[in-house]
Parts: structure tokens; C-alpha cells; sequence
């Protein structure tokens, strides 16, 4: 893909820091694998760390794109989808059988997995699991409880990459302190 699809600079520039990302989270999956036990031990890793990312992204988020809060999970799930992918990753998603509680999010493409073969012993490995953690971080911040898996998965020989998103339950916000 040309860096012009991808909304870059002329120079290249945004396509040359995709690529950087890319190259820096295929050495951090490669040095928890070489840490951990296993790549199940790996998967946990990689979700705890999206999920603080996630926690941090939202404010940046919200910042900069002066958007308010989302009302209900439909209207999170679009705006992960058609702002949030965008913004972060520099690709695209697409929400699709979605309702009240659930719903998948197809992505155009999957920067995390340039460059990337998994070899059959580590078929275990989730890759991408970091995604999964920080949508779920995310949407903790704006008091809702989700769980979130990968659904499909081209590094295991499925034609796209999909991810699963179920509602648990809103959270009601407790502050810290009491209003006397």
C-alpha cells in the first residue's frame, strides 16, 4: 500500500514510523517469548499491557479529537472502529453484526502482523492479543466492561483479522471522595 492510502506525507513519513511500530512489537513479542514460559503466559502479557496502553489512550483520544463520551457500547464500538483504529494504527475497521451487547470489528488491515510468519510451534501464540487489552483498558475508562477476543486471525490461516467484542456491563463511576 502506497503511503499516500494510508493518509501519510508525501515524504513517507508515516508509512516509515508504521514500520518502526511494527518492527518494535514483533521484538517485544520476540523478547517476552524468549522471558515467559509459554506462549499462553505471553498472551496474558501482551492483553495486561493493551489494557494499561488502552487506560492511557483514552484521554489522548478525546483530546485531541474533541469528541464527547459514548453514550452506549453500539456507539464505542463505531468510534474504535471508524476513529480509533485510524488514529492509532493508521488502518481501518468495520463493525459488523453488531447489537446492544456485541459485536465484531473487521480490520482492512493488521499493521501489528507485517512482517510476521508464525512458526507451527508457537501456534498458541495470540500475536495480536495486545489489541484486545487495550480496547478493553479503553472502554474501562469510559465505565464499561467488555471482554475481547480474537476471532480470526490471518497468522493462523484465516482470511482476515476479526476481533469479538461483548458488553458485560456498565460500570457505574465511583469517586474517590464524598461532595459535603
Amino acid at each position: 500500500m502506497s503511503s499516500k492510502a494510508k493518509g501519510a506525507s508525501p515524504g513517507g513519513g508515516d508509512r516509515i514510523n508504521s514500520e518502526l511500530f511494527t518492527l518494535t512489537y514483533g521484538a517485544l513479542v520476540r523478547h517476552l517469548l524468549l522471558d515467559l514460559e509459554s506462549p499462553e503466559e505471553v498472551n496474558k502479557q501482551l492483553d495486561k499491557m493493551g489494557q494499561n496502553i488502552g487506560i492511557r489512550l483514552v484521554d489522548d483520544f478525546l483530546a485531541k479529537t474533541n469528541t464527547g463520551r459514548c453514550r452506549n457500547f453500539r456507539e464505542a464500538a463505531k468510534t474504535i472502529a471508524e476513529t480509533g483504529f485510524r488514529m492509532f494504527l493508521g488502518c481501518s475497521a468495520k463493525v459488523t453484526q453488531i447489537d446492544d451487547k456485541e459485536c465484531k470489528m473487521v480490520l482492512s488491515e493488521n499493521p501489528l502482523t507485517d512482517f510476521v510468519e508464525l512458526p507451527e510451534k508457537l501456534q498458541p501464540l495470540s500475536y495480536c492479543s495486545l489489541l484486545c487489552g487495550v480496547i478493553r483498558g479503553a472502554l474501562e475508562q469510559i465505565s464499561m466492561k467488555v471482554e475481547c477476543e480474537i476471532s480470526k486471525d490471518p497468522l493462523k490461516g484465516d482470511e482476515r483479522f476479526e476481533l469479538h467484542m461483548r458488553l458485560v456491563e456498565y460500570v457505574n463511576e465511583e469517586y474517590p471522595f464524598k461532595d459535603d
